[in-house]
């Protein structure tokens, strides 16, 4: 039943294990440095420094022609903000998403910041979706169906009122950065691969305050909530083990 789904071996997770733990190291460094007045090319320039000097490969530049190092998502962008001009000011909410590429093989992850003072709403949004990000990993153990880790998502985000993204899914991570399969944050428990000790995801809900519908802008990547209010977006690569889930990016 988990045709298509590569089981990592002892070595390939010893490996993932080294490089998530890098990656956590720079954007805990990198959240570190979000301030008011940086644009968010100045944020990418430091992503980039850190990578560098973790003698690691960034694995979203030159990506299908992406141009930065990171993905930085500001309010209303969901994912996928090319860096640039923007400025960031005291109560944006800034998503940072970086890959790496450690020993031949990929880690990525997610996370939403705060900038000073947020409404208490946009702190809501902020701690459902990283607690619904932990409720899909804990469904990801062996035996559970590949759909327990959506529902999982989906059911706590609408319980508290917001909105789950469908056009964007979590996938699988190896040697490549996108791997089978494919794993939304929506659908019914009980449906799909069964899951097996070995498997690596990353497993990210991108929520939103209204409506779960999306744009694209005109650049070709920066993805927009069709109503134009805020989103959040959390992110962690995971190895299904005899134990449970493992985080490794954490």
């Amino acid at each position: 039943m988990s045709q298509g789904i590569r089981i990592k071996n002892a070595n390939e997770v010893d490996i993932l294990r080294k490089a998530g733990k890098i990656l956590s190291s720079i954007v805990t460094q990198l959240q570190g440095s979000l301030t008011s007045g940086i644009t968010t090319k100045d944020i990418d320039k430091k992503a980039e420094d850190l990578i560098r000097k973790h003698r690691v490969t960034a694995a979203f530049k030159g990506y299908r022609g992406f141009p930065g190092v990171a993905c930085i998502s500001v309010n209303e962008e969901v994912v996928h903000g090319i860096p640039g001009a923007r400025i960031i000011k005291n109560g944006d909410i800034v998503s940072l998403d970086i890959g790496i590429i450690y020993e031949g093989y990929y880690s990525d992850t997610a996370v939403t910041v705060p900038v000073g003072r947020v409404p208490e709403q946009i702190t809501r949004l902020l701690d459902v979706t990283k607690a619904s990000l932990f409720r899909g990993i804990e469904q990801a153990r062996a035996g559970n169906r590949l759909s327990d880790i959506s529902f999982a998502v989906q059911s706590f985000v609408e319980m508290h009122g917001f909105s789950v993204v469908r056009d964007f899914v979590g996938h699988g991570i190896g040697k490549q950065l996108h791997e089978d399969p494919e794993i939304p944050n929506y659908g019914k428990a009980g449906q799909g691969p069964v899951l097996a000790e070995g498997m690596v995801f990353a497993i990210e809900p991108m929520v939103n305050v209204g409506t779960h519908r999306t744009r694209i802008l005109e650049d070709g990547w920066t993805v927009v909530t069709e109503d134009g209010k805020p989103s959040a977006h959390f992110e962690h690569s995971i190895v299904i083990t005899s134990k449970g889930p493992e985080i490794l990016t954490q």
